[in-house]
């Protein structure tokens, strides 16, 4: 790959790969230089659909010939529809449209804040997020998240949030007080490192919530939109949230969030408590609408979850063969984590270095994030490509044991 001599005028705020690429197919990514990669980072779990899916692609070329933008000053009758689908898909009565994660994120928070306002306690604004978590990059988002390394030389971070161990309902409990509005987690740590605790203990997060009359809030930015075999992670579960944030995959390459809202937790959000001037934008509702087309198809998440299995279980054979470099598999659907012997950035590098793109994720883990439309072959490609790095990183440890 031939490095670029100019000056990169982009905010040097990412550690990118000297490696850049001009289209996409399917499950396939081709470099600027003609090399085919095989995209098992799906834009980090956006590109659910694949890259130039022909149903996306027509609907977006339709919408971008009649329009782009009109405001949220006026009815969108694409949106309310959007809405009205995911509603009828979910536990929601509400949906607002925002533009990405942590929008999406931000009106969740919000939202539980106003709930307890509007009943008449103010001061119930706390919530109890969990370690490992990721929410997102706002001042807000990253208060829930807690994490040090993202917090660092951003001053004193937004206060109201109490941050407990993953999995201790006991913690969960001693953390509620007076003050406590909600409850916020992931169904499964996708940036933490692809881990979840119990589907019990969801269910008593919900019982504590029902009987402190505090919101359960899921946030499904990575989970959402059938990563995990479900259209919404939280079915599989089997515990049902107020508030839920989704984003990635929604519009399916397309920027788009969404907060979806019971009735009940939407109490006292009235014109002006909350708002977005590009949030519903018909270009992504347009996407949205054609991402929710494909996945409501009979037999897609059957797909999703026999290709989950196929590659679990190849997964865990090559952990076997290879001890030295992996350790365990992790994970639901087809968001999979493969928890690393090796450095996980050396694993990432080795996959990459076989034409495999994966992404890095807490715990020394590496996440297998194909779209859900990866074939059979595609994974067995994609295990043998593993293969290929694990061999390369057990010669490399031979190499520096022997020196």
């Amino acid at each position: 790959m031939t490095k670029s001599a100019a000056p990169s005028h982009l905010l040097p705020v990412f550690a990118r790969a000297d490696l850049a690429f001009e289209r996409g197919e399917g499950a396939w990514l081709i470099s600027t230089d003609g090399e085919r990669y095989l995209d098992f980072t799906s834009g980090v779990a956006v590109n659910a659909l694949g890259h130039a899916h022909p149903h996306l692609v027509a609907a977006l070329q339709e919408q971008a010939t009649k329009l782009w933008h009109m405001s949220n000053l006026f009815k969108s009758p694409d949106g309310e529809r959007l809405a009205a689908r995911l509603c009828e898909q979910s536990f929601a009565d509400y949906v607002f449209f925002a533009n990405s994660g942590a929008e999406a994120m931000e009106c969740a928070l919000k939202v539980v804040r106003h709930y307890h306002f509007a009943k008449g306690h103010p001061e119930r604004t706390r919530i109890i997020t969990f370690e490992g978590a990721f929410h997102g990059r706002t001042l807000g988002t990253l208060a829930a998240t807690g994490a040090a390394k993202y917090l660092e030389g951003y001053g004193e971070p937004l206060s109201g949030f109490d941050q407990v161990p993953l999995g201790d309902i006991e913690a969960v409990k001693k953390a509620i007080g007076p003050n406590t509005a909600g409850i916020l987690i992931e169904p499964l740590q996708g940036e933490g490192g692809v881990r979840a605790p119990t589907n019990a203990f969801f269910g008593a997060l919900r019982d504590l919530c029902d009987a402190n009359g505090i919101l359960l809030v899921f946030d499904e930015v990575q989970t959402g939109m059938g990563r995990t075999g479900e259209l919404f992670a939280y079915q599989r579960i089997g515990v049902t949230p107020d508030v839920m944030s989704l984003a990635k995959a929604l519009g399916g390459g397309f920027p788009i969030g969404a907060c979806l809202v019971s009735a009940e937790a939407a109490a006292g959000m009235a014109p002006g408590s909350h708002g977005s001037t590009f949030g519903g934008n018909p270009l992504a509702v347009a996407a949205a609408g054609a991402v929710l087309d494909v996945m409501l198809k009979p037999g897609f998440f059957d797909h999703v979850k026999k290709m989950s299995l196929l590659l679990k279980q190849k997964l865990a054979s090559a952990v076997d063969r290879f001890p030295t470099v992996l350790s365990e598999v992790r994970g639901e659907g087809l968001l999979i984590g493969l928890k690393a012997v090796v450095p996980s950035g050396d694993l990432v590098a080795a996959l990459r270095d076989a034409k495999l793109l994966s992404v890095g994720a807490g715990d020394n883990v590496v996440r297998f994030l194909p779209p859900l439309i990866v074939t059979e072959a595609e994974i067995e490609e994609s295990v043998q490509r593993l293969e290929q790095a694990c061999v390369a990183l057990s010669s490399a440890g031979l190499k520096q044991g022997a020196a």
